[in-house]
């Protein structure tokens, strides 16, 4: 991938692919599945300024599995790769890993 740093307290995500079948058993076509709401985090801004003008780092890392919001960020294509960047308060939170 290209460098590409956001800026202030942005994210730039990889939407993570949804499941194939439903819990009990049912295969979701290609034509019915919506737009993952999970992702990994790909880069993240140096953070946002408080109001002494300090700048406050983001809870969220690079490698962080994350939920946001479904018409959360604007979509982008980076290297020919389809992209998402958001705030970090579009972060609904972080998926812990083993849970």
């Amino acid at each position: 991938m290209t460098g590409f740093r956001p800026l202030h307290d942005r994210v730039l995500l990889k939407r993570v692919a949804a499941e194939e079948k439903t819990p009990g058993g049912i295969i979701i076509p290609d034509t019915a599945k919506e737009k993952p709401d999970e992702g990994e985090v790909l880069a993240v801004g140096p953070g946002a300024r408080d109001e002494a003008g300090r700048v406050q780092p983001l809870d969220v890392k690079v490698g962080d599995r994350v939920l946001f919001g479904k018409w959360s960020g604007t979509e982008v294509r980076i290297s020919g790769e389809d992209r998402l960047i958001l705030k970090e308060s579009d972060i609904l939170g972080v998926i812990e890993r083993g849970a």
